[in-house]
């Protein structure tokens, strides 16, 4: 029997459920649920892999370990060069939570446009705010949308966005083949003439030493005068200082953010200290139903490892020993 390790907080009945998908497999299930029982944890075989980080000391304290899979798209958490190395795959589930997280990004678009916070904010101090911010409140119809990064989850972003009414265009390393960028009503155009002409930026790439700060502050000054950032990537794609001083100034009108660079923020942060700068706690793929289309992918490549076969969404092939 292989020992199988859910290794994290998820959304309840998740270990129920992957259990019975998991049917007769030849595994046992576990459940790691607290950070000290993850840190006493020297037994994972295959290990499933959210909130928690796998770096390479969790991986050395697993000597049996043969592949960690990640609950979601992103794996910045783990260190998959070490686990390469070892012989161990790393998966993830792409495209599992692109419906959540292109919800939350444009959800997190209205809200900075229409000044949601600073209307709640009027309202709970006895000011009827219906006039006040009148003339810096702004729909989506008609404007400008770039998309950075056309995955999954950006193509998603611009079909919701389009359907607001707004023109979409974009930028990723890897540009789309032609009749991608015709279906989903999509623009190629290189960063440094994407970023003036554009009303919201919407961040959807991976963190890697590229694109580590692409949207810094040198960045931030060739951008429309109040435009509106958007990030539900990764933190550290956006240089939060540069971004709050813009704010802060007025070049910018505002900014959503569920992935920051100093996570978790503590009360004190100075993104908190502006009611235009709108900070949710990284849960753009944190929903209870999210589980539904990413377990099915989890349990197909366990299935396929288990009877020799290659999981389908390895993402450390470049480190695999020999």
């Amino acid at each position: 029997m292989t020992n199988v390790i859910l290794a994290g907080q998820y959304p309840a009945h998740t270990f129920e459920t992957l259990k019975e998908l998991l049917g007769d497999l030849p595994v046992t299930l576990k459940a790691v649920d607290t950070p000290e029982a993850y840190e006493a944890m020297t037994d994972a075989e295959i290990m499933i892999l959210r909130i928690f980080k796998a770096p390479e000391a969790v991986i050395a304290r697993n000597p049996k370990l043969k592949m960690i899979m990640r609950w979601g798209a992103g794996f910045d958490s783990v260190d998959i060069e070490t686990a390469g190395k070892r012989g161990i795959l790393v998966t993830n589930t792409p495209g599992a939570n692109a419906d959540a997280v292109s919800e939350l990004a444009v959800l997190l678009m209205l809200a900075v446009g229409r000044k949601l916070v600073c209307h709640t904010d009027c309202l709970r101090k006895g000011d009827w705010s219906k006039n006040e911010f009148i003339n810096s409140s702004y729909t989506l119809m008609n404007k400008t949308v770039g998309i950075l990064g056309a995955g999954n989850i950006g193509r998603k972003v611009a079909q919701r966005a389009q359907a607001f009414g707004a023109k979409t265009v974009y930028y990723d390393p890897f540009r789309l083949p032609e009749e991608r960028e015709k279906a989903f009503h999509l623009k190629y155009m290189p960063l440094d003439e994407l970023l003036p002409i554009c009303d919201v930026i919407t961040l959807h790439l991976p963190l890697t030493d590229e694109t580590k700060h692409l949207i810094d502050g040198a960045a931030i000054e060739k951008m429309k005068p109040g435009a509106i950032v958007i990030n539900t990537a990764r933190g550290g794609l956006v240089d939060d200082c540069a971004l709050f001083a813009a704010v802060q100034s007025g070049k910018l009108l505002g900014a959503g953010l569920d992935g920051v660079e100093r996570e978790p923020l503590q009360p004190d942060d100075e993104l908190f200290t502006n009611d235009n700068i709108i900070v949710t706690p990284h849960v753009g793929g944190g929903t209870a139903d999210i589980g539904e289309a990413i377990m099915p992918m989890l349990v197909e490549d366990i299935r396929l490892f288990l009877t020799g076969d290659q999981p389908r969404f390895v993402v450390n092939r470049q480190y695999l020993a020999k």
